[in-house]
C-alpha cells in the first residue's frame, strides 16, 4: 500500500475546483480550451513538477506528468461541461497525482499521470484521447467546430508554445482511471466502490432539417415547411421505431438544438440538432444508426424538408483488462469489504480510447443522488478517500 496523504489529496482537489468556479455550490464551468481550463492545466503542470514528475503538453493540450522509465499511467480529464461538477474527470487526475507522488516518495514504483483535453466533447467525442489513440487523425480533428463556430485547430493554438510532441504510449504498461459513477446505483445501495467491467459504445452526429422560413401570421398551416415540426415528428417516430430493437440499458438523446431564425413571428426554416445513442452492443448501435437515418429521410419527405448530416463520431464498447480489473477488485475488497460491486459504465470515458494502446481498467466512487453534469454533482469526502486508497493499493500491485 502506497503512503497516500488524504488531506493533501483533498486540498489539491478543492484547489482545482477554484478554476472556473461557478458561484453555485461546488459547480465549475471549465470547458476545454477556455481560459479556466488552460489556467487549470498550467496549475496542474506545476503540481506535477512539485511531485517530481516531468510535465508535458501534447499537440492537442493533453497534459502528462511523466515518471522516469516505463510506468503505469493514471488519470482522467480536467475540462468540464459548461455547467459541470467539481469531480467529473478532476477526481481521476488529482487521485492519480497523489498516488504518483506517494509512489515517488516511497521510492517506487514509477507512476505517471495524465489529464486528457476535451473529454467532454466540445469538439467531438473525448477528443484529446481519441487523437492520441489514433481513433481520429489530428487533421480530421482540426476540421471540427464547436457550436459557436470555433475550429479545433484554432482552439488548440491557444496553448501556444506549451505544446510538444505526442507522448509515446509504449512507455506505459497500462492505464487506470478513477471516476465518479455519474449514476445512482452505488449511492442507492450504500456501496463505496464500483469496479467497471465494460464501457458502453457511443455514436454521435448532427442532423439538419431545412424547410422554408416564412411569416408566422400569413403562412397557412398546411403550406408550412416548418423545421421545428419536422424535429418534433422525428423525435416521436424514433421512439416508436426503436421499440423492438433497444434494451432497457439503451439510451439516446437529442441534445443541442439550433433553431433558425428562432423568432416568435417567423416559421423556422432550419433546425440543426445533435443525435447521440449509447449501448453495450456494437451491432445494436449500427442498427440504431440505420433506423435514425431511415426515420430522418421519411420525416424529411413528409414535411418537405431537405436533409443533411454532419460527420459520424463514435466509439465501440470496450471490455476492461482482466488483470487490472482483478487488482481493483482485490483492492476494493480490502478497502470496503462487502461494500463494492462489479458494474458497467453507461458514461463514456477516456479509457475507451486508451484501450486501443494498452490494458485499461476503471474504478467508480458514488455520486450523491446519481447527479452529474450539473453544478449539484458531489461525493462524500469519505468515499473520495476510500477510492483514493483503493486506487493506490491496486496501482502498487500492478506497477511494481
Amino acid at each position: 500500500m502506497l503512503p497516500v496523504d488524504p488531506d493533501r489529496f483533498l486540498q489539491d482537489l478543492h484547489a482545482l475546483r477554484r478554476f472556473g468556479a461557478a458561484g453555485t455550490g461546488k459547480g465549475v464551468s471549465r470547458p476545454g480550451y477556455s481560459e479556466p481550463d488552460i489556467a487549470a492545466r498550467d496549475w496542474l503542470a506545476g503540481r506535477m513538477r512539485d511531485a517530481g514528475l516531468a510535465p508535458r503538453f501534447d499537440p492537442v493540450g493533453s497534459l502528462f506528468g511523466l515518471a522516469e522509465g516505463r510506468s503505469l499511467l493514471l488519470g482522467s480529464h480536467s475540462d468540464s461541461q459548461p455547467e459541470g461538477g467539481w469531480l467529473d474527470g478532476a477526481l481521476g487526475v488529482i487521485a492519480g497525482l497523489e498516488v504518483a507522488r506517494a509512489a515517488r516518495e516511497a521510492g517506487g514504483p514509477p507512476i505517471s499521470v495524465v489529464s486528457f483535453e476535451d473529454e467532454e466533447g466540445r469538439f467531438g467525442v473525448t477528443t484529446g484521447s481519441s487523437v492520441w489513440a489514433g481513433n481520429q487523425t489530428l487533421e480530421g480533428a482540426d476540421a471540427l467546430h464547436d457550436p459557436s463556430g470555433l475550429s479545433f485547430a484554432e482552439a488548440r493554438a491557444r496553448f501556444g508554445d506549451r505544446r510538444g510532441d505526442f507522448v509515446d504510449p509504449a512507455q506505459f504498461s497500462g492505464y487506470i482511471e478513477m471516476h465518479i459513477e455519474q449514476g445512482p446505483l452505488l449511492d442507492a445501495t450504500g456501496e463505496a466502490l464500483g469496479v467497471v467491467e465494460a464501457i458502453v459504445g457511443i455514436r454521435d452526429m448532427h442532423v439538419t432539417f431545412t424547410g422554408q422560413q416564412n411569416h408566422a401570421g400569413t403562412t397557412p398551416m398546411h403550406l408550412r415547411r416548418d423545421a421545428f415540426q419536422a424535429l418534433s415528428a422525428f423525435n416521436a417516430a424514433l421512439s416508436e421505431r426503436f421499440a423492438n430493437v433497444v434494451t432497457p440499458q439503451t439510451v439516446w438523446t437529442i441534445g443541442h438544438v439550433a433553431l433558425h431564425p428562432n423568432a416568435p413571428s417567423i416559421v423556422p426554416g432550419r433546425v440543426r440538432f445533435s443525435m447521440q445513442w449509447r449501448d453495450g452492443d456494437a451491432d445494436r448501435l449500427d442498427r440504431m444508426e440505420q433506423i435514425i437515418r431511415d426515420t430522418a429521410a421519411d420525416i424529411a419527405a413528409s414535411h418537405w424538408m431537405d436533409l443533411a448530416y454532419g460527420p459520424m463520431l463514435g466509439l465501440d464498447p470496450v471490455t476492461m483488462d482482466r488483470g487490472l480489473r482483478g487488482a481493483l477488485e482485490q483492492a476494493a475488497q480490502a478497502e470496503a469489504p462487502g461494500r463494492w460491486r462489479v458494474m458497467p459504465s453507461g458514461a463514456l470515458h477516456d479509457a475507451t480510447n486508451v484501450a486501443r494502446l494498452m490494458p485499461v481498467a476503471m474504478l467508480f466512487v458514488p455520486s450523491i443522488g446519481g447527479i452529474s453534469h450539473d453544478f449539484a454533482e458531489d461525493t462524500a469526502e469519505a468515499d473520495l478517500v476510500t477510492g483514493l486508497r483503493a486506487l493506490a493499493r491496486a496501482a502498487a500491485s500492478v506497477a511494481g
